[in-house]
């Protein structure tokens, strides 16, 4: 995993004590580029990543919507969502591509209890390793856009890698070479909010003042750089307003798991000390039965 192409140097890695990555990034960040905008909902990109990463079909219901499942699968990273709603007097029909956000400051990695479960890449891309996996579970307690999903044959973490095979030799994810329309784009990070600022400022221009780009701060950022029209209401394309790493998992890697570490040597240490001063604990004489 720890390639030195295209950026690929691990930055960070899940069950590290050290809260963040710490010193600057020694390559630019990349990023997915996606304007909701222009997105017809083919779903070209979902076809795409399954093949690409070898993916099992996964069983569908039809549940009254054009939407392939209702949520993301272990089998299915890359999901269009088609949203349905009232604005005023009309409808809107909001599609949005729900995958990976790739934070700057993961919940899954800060969660993950698993030594090298869940890397994070100098160029931004968060990945995982299943052979580092133990299942518990905890990296979906962690992201708050719920994208981590367990196989349940394997007990094992999955979610989209922003193809991290390709990406570490310089192509473009899969879903974007499939795309038709220039809804998606990938390349450097500030780059891509150029375009993004670019595309905002026209839609501005052509009656959709509330236009926005999603790269939420309470993150650090993501890698993958979303517009939205109407971005004053991130919910109506399924996304939080304003998320960030629950409380209880920084409380836990920062406070307690440090504290339980520190008591364990403690502990340890008082058990050495014990044997050495007081020597071993000698049964008690039974009496024998007459």
């Amino acid at each position: 995993m720890a390639t030195t192409q295209q950026g690929m140097e691990i930055r960070q890695s899940s069950a590290s004590l050290r809260g963040t990555a710490t010193g600057a990034r020694k390559l630019p960040v990349v990023a997915k580029y996606i304007d909701t905008t222009i997105c017809i909902g083919c779903k070209a990109c979902e076809v795409a990543c399954a093949e690409w990463n070898d993916l099992p079909p996964v069983q569908t219901e039809q549940r009254g919507s054009y939407q392939t499942m209702p949520t993301l699968h272990a089998q299915y990273w890359n999901l269009i969502k088609f949203n349905e709603i009232e604005i005023g007097d009309s409808l809107a029909w909001l599609m949005r591509k729900d995958q990976c956000m790739h934070c700057a400051d993961p919940g899954c990695l800060r969660a993950c209890p698993a030594p090298g479960a869940i890397v994070q890449y100098e160029n931004g891309i968060v990945d995982v390793n299943p052979d580092a996996c133990i299942g518990c579970g905890l990296c979906e307690t962690g992201c708050p856009f719920d994208v981590p999903r367990y196989h349940a044959r394997t007990g094992k973490m999955a979610k989209c890698t922003l193809c991290v095979d390709r990406a570490s030799v310089g192509l473009e994810p899969a879903c974007i070479k499939a795309c038709p329309t220039g809804t998606l784009h990938f390349g450097n990070k500030n780059a891509m909010l150029e375009m993004a600022e670019h595309r905002v400022d026209q839609l501005h221009k052509n009656g959709f003042p509330a236009a926005a780009v999603y790269d939420p701060p309470g993150v650090g950022g993501t890698s993958v750089v979303t517009i939205l029209a109407y971005g004053d209401h991130p919910e109506w394309y399924g996304l939080p307003k304003d998320p960030s790493v629950p409380a209880s998992v920084r409380f836990w890697k920062r406070v307690l798991k440090p504290v339980g570490l520190i008591a364990m040597a403690g502990a340890v240490v008082a058990a050495v000390g014990h044997y050495l001063t007081v020597g071993p604990k000698e049964p008690k004489d039974q009496e024998r039965p007459s």
